[in-house]
């Protein structure tokens, strides 16, 4: 962060003085470090990788500890302030006419900023785009689904998020997330349980039972396979009831209950402490859930595994 923001302010030197020589080469460098990479130190940078490795005249993306990178390019004669450019990483089905059209901008002003020679881009690449006409994930979209290599931050990024903000929306509490998880971009009003009492309970425990075999797939959310609260989101979704995507915020979120009731969900601590199993009471001490190694079941809660792991019970209705 000390080096971004020394490369900002030498920057806005140069731009200050009104088309004075840009620096040398030599006064902007970054020294490499154990663990850095090429993606990694151009990011940091607000450069791209191929920027990168035109001023240090690379022809591979191989560096050692204590290598000394130029920042700048190495040329010093005098230019015009550049356009104020953002971070863009290439996603699968993108084009240079798509993203150029996204963010109201043209192939060849793509191409020049970027130092392309081709329209020819791979997944993963990272450009340069204009910054202030970045569209979201999708037009109008208000989620978004965890492809491989996604990271908060870039999913956040990309939809003119911060993190904490794409945490909060969806009540995480950690930076993990997994591949098919469906993440809401806006903030999102979650219906209050306690003012649902048309929730036809009996209604609620017949579709659960529907869907008794269904196999366990982790983050499924779909009658093809369910985890714990996939499963419990679908049945309860189906009643018209939304309730928060992890075991943990429907704990955090729902009514605390002394007894459970037909309806209500009974919690248990399994691989990690706290809540992080959960199920549907169907009343005489069984439940219903989507269990890692059954898929979905009815199991009583009395058990020697589930007994020990109860936790508590909570009411949505």
């Amino acid at each position: 962060m000390k080096k971004q923001l020394i490369a900002a302010a030498t920057t806005l030197g140069i731009l200050a003085t009104g088309f004075s020589s840009q620096a040398s080469a030599h006064e902007l460098t970054y020294k490499v470090n154990s663990g850095d990479t090429l993606w990694k130190i151009s990011t940091s940078n607000q450069l791209t990788v191929q920027e990168l490795m035109q001023y240090n005249n690379l022809t591979s993306s191989s560096i050692y500890v204590g290598q000394e990178l130029s920042l700048l390019a190495p040329h010093t004669h005098e230019i015009e302030p550049q356009m104020s450019t953002t971070i863009y990483t290439i996603k699968s089905g993108d084009s240079l006419s798509l993203i150029a059209k996204n963010y109201n901008t043209t192939v060849n002003e793509l191409k020049s900023i970027n130092n392309l020679t081709s329209d020819m881009i791979y997944v993963g690449q990272v450009l340069k785009v204009p910054n202030g006409t970045t569209t979201p994930e999708a037009k109008g979209s208000t989620t978004y689904t965890v492809k491989s290599g996604d990271s908060l931050w870039r999913i956040a990024t990309n939809n003119n998020l911060t993190v904490t903000q794409l945490k909060s929306y969806n009540n995480l509490t950690t930076d993990s997330i997994y591949v098919g998880q469906v993440l809401q971009l806006t903030a999102k009003s979650i219906t209050n349980p306690d003012v649902k009492p048309s929730l036809n309970v009996d209604a609620l425990i017949t579709e659960a039972k529907k869907y008794m075999g269904v196999p366990y797939v982790w983050g499924g959310t779909t009658p093809s396979g369910f985890d714990c609260s996939g499963y419990l989101n679908y049945v309860y979704n189906s009643q018209g009831v939304t309730i928060p995507r992890t075991v943990e915020s429907i704990w955090s979120s729902a009514s605390p209950v002394s007894t459970p009731q037909i309806g209500d969900l009974v919690f248990f601590t399994t691989y990690a402490p706290g809540a992080s199993h959960a199920g549907i009471y169907i009343g005489d001490n069984k439940f219903i859930h989507a269990g890692s190694s059954t898929g979905v079941t009815i199991t009583d809660m009395n058990n020697s595994y589930w007994k020990p792991r109860y936790l508590g019970a909570k009411s949505i209705k």
